[in-house]
């Protein structure tokens, strides 16, 4: 999008070219704030040895130098930036699922995945929402020990929540796009349809693996979650505004 500005801006006649250059400068000021706190906010996490006033000048003055130096290259170090994101919201899922109970008669642990993949979703939206949790699918698949209960692999009869969970996160991001996280209603609702899409991939994956009846899995995948999912959902509900703060985004 800016290289394209630029070339409208190079090719245009004068009162365009104009509007282009201050537009762009003005997008330019607005967003460095943003992106400087957001950045800075992340990283002071990381090593809070670092104040963050401290982080947020040190990615100002990279993200401006970067921007000074090629229209190409602050392009390259947004897609890295926003690279950060995807892999915390894997990250914030794994860390989730470690949250894990036994369910009695059923194969499938409560754990805090669902209450990670909505949050994620609705918070960096579709796109990067399906990025973070096909990164936590893969990952996990290939053997890092982050889905319910630290294990890894496929072959759990579990392993098809896990991929209604990255159906659910575009769905959810989209919507929220769309303004489905602009009131507590609409939110829920949004929630509602998370939880959904994560059991109608979940609960037949579940029968197929073990070779119960559809009603068996249902009994057994489905009824004991319900309360657990509606409380993970508001969970989510309420922490959304402080990914917001996080990521820069007003609601």
């Amino acid at each position: 999008m800016i290289e394209r500005s630029l070339l409208a801006y190079r090719q245009g006649v004068p009162p365009t070219r104009f509007s282009i250059g201050w537009l762009y400068w003005f997008f330019w000021v607005v967003v460095l704030a943003v992106e400087a706190t957001a950045g800075a906010v992340i990283l002071e996490s990381w090593v809070p040895a670092v104040p963050q006033w401290a982080w947020a000048l040190i990615v100002m003055v990279v993200l401006t130098a970067t921007n000074l130096g090629s229209v190409a290259s602050y392009g390259e170090f947004e897609f890295w930036f926003a690279g950060i994101k995807v892999v915390g919201g894997a990250t914030l899922t794994g860390l989730a699922a470690q949250l894990s109970v036994p369910v009695p008669g059923s194969p499938v642990p409560v754990s805090g995945q669902t209450f990670a993949a909505l949050l994620v979703g609705t918070a960096l939206g579709a796109r990067r929402g399906f990025l973070a949790l096909a990164l936590y699918a893969v990952a996990g698949m290939a053997g890092v020990p982050w889905f319910a209960q630290a294990t890894s692999g496929y072959g759990m009869p579990s392993f098809g929540y896990v991929l209604g969970m990255l159906l659910a996160a575009t769905v959810v991001g989209a919507l929220a796009r769309r303004g489905a996280d602009r009131s507590v209603l609409r939110t829920a609702g949004a929630m509602v349809l998370g939880s959904a899409i994560v059991y109608a991939v979940g609960v037949p994956y579940l029968a197929l693996a073990t070779g119960m009846s559809l009603g068996q899995a249902v009994a057994a995948g489905l009824t004991p979650f319900l309360i657990g999912d509606a409380l993970k959902a508001a969970l989510a509900m309420g922490v959304l505004p402080t990914a917001w703060k996080l990521l820069g985004r007003k609601g």
